[in-house]
């Protein structure tokens, strides 16, 4: 059987065109049950607001209710986007979560907004708060951390959780400073492929031991479409391939695309540009798409893999996260 480094599990409890929020988050329950059934390391949750199509953006709430409907999974943000909140709140979210549930909790950090300009002044943040990036997750540091409070103010809960914290970035922005600080660092390779090498590159070469970390930990986003034959899979993959096109180009029309009106915009040049999106993509039945996962951690020099199950239903994203680890 192909030896894969830790597999990660990214759920962006996506709201069907048909369905309900609630019916997102049932399905976001029974994702973290089969993933932890099949013993994947962790599953993250991703801050968005304003998208109708996704239902994370309370990634704490979220967080605390799929923990009391899982026993060992690791469960973490990926990520709560730092310059929406005051650090202090995320210590004392994170920190609660932490007390909880011990040794279950992780919290990545990202400098995007996460949103439209219009609802990230609706957050009341400014676009000075994200050049605050890196003094902020310094002080979200010593919120979790036993040191003695700067200035009497302190979080509680928070205070000597040590929640892990990993920087997360589709850019040299964040492999900088996660080297800097001695911090894991996730590359968003599943949707911004670009950069992937080149950054992972600087970040290990410029790697700051911290007490922590002394060594550097690099994991990375990949699209996995995973099916009971390689047949099955990559059928399933041009199903989801258009599926993409299509929800991205109805961004912003008083109705949705149907399938058949995406089908010829695929090869346009706003279509091929979605479709390099998935650059990273593991294709294929159990034995197959083991093999290509396993390739693309050589190829990224990744300690985990972050599999985004890009499947277009329920059911067959179940499926996919399964047959991932199936193989013999």
């Amino acid at each position: 059987m192909t030896v894969l480094p830790p597999l990660s599990v990214l759920d962006l409890a996506t709201v069907e065109a048909d369905g309900t929020i609630a019916d997102a988050l049932a399905h976001s329950v029974a994702l973290a049950q089969t993933a932890e059934q099949h013993c994947y390391t962790r599953i993250w949750y991703a801050e968005h607001h304003n998208m109708p199509s996704i239902a994370s953006s309370a990634t704490a709430v979220l967080i605390a209710h799929i923990a009391s409907q899982t026993q060992r999974i690791g469960l973490g943000a990926g990520g709560v986007m730092l310059p929406n909140h005051a650090p202090l709140l995320v210590a004392e979210q994170f920190g609660t979560l932490a007390e909880l549930h011990p040794g279950r909790i992780h919290l990545g950090l990202g400098r995007a907004p996460g949103t439209d300009g219009a609802t990230f002044r609706a957050l009341r943040r400014t676009h000075e708060a994200a050049e605050r990036f890196p003094s902020d997750v310094l002080e979200l540091q010593q919120y979790l951390s036993e040191d003695l409070p700067r200035a009497a103010v302190n979080a509680y809960p928070g205070r000597g959780t040590r929640v892990p914290l990993t920087i997360l970035g589709s850019s040299l922005f964040g492999a900088q400073l996660a080297a800097q600080l001695g911090l894991p660092y996730s590359f968003a390779s599943h949707f911004a492929p670009q950069l992937l090498t080149t950054a992972v590159q600087h970040y290990r070469a410029n790697y700051v031991p911290s007490a922590a970390h002394p060594t550097p930990y690099v994991s990375a986003g990949v699209n996995v479409v995973a099916a009971e034959t390689d047949e099955a899979a990559e059928r399933l993959f041009a199903r989801a391939e258009l599926d993409r096109v299509r929800r991205f180009l109805s961004r912003g029309r008083d109705q949705e695309l149907t399938a058949d009106e995406a089908a010829p915009l695929l090869d346009t040049p706003a279509g091929i540009e979605i479709r390099n999106m998935l650059t990273h993509t593991a294709i294929g039945g159990p034995e197959r798409v083991r093999a290509e996962l396993a390739a693309f951690a050589k190829f990224a020099d990744v300690d985990e893999l972050v599999t985004v199950h890009a499947a277009p239903t329920r059911e067959e994203q179940l499926a996919s996260v399964r047959f991932t680890v199936s193989a013999a």
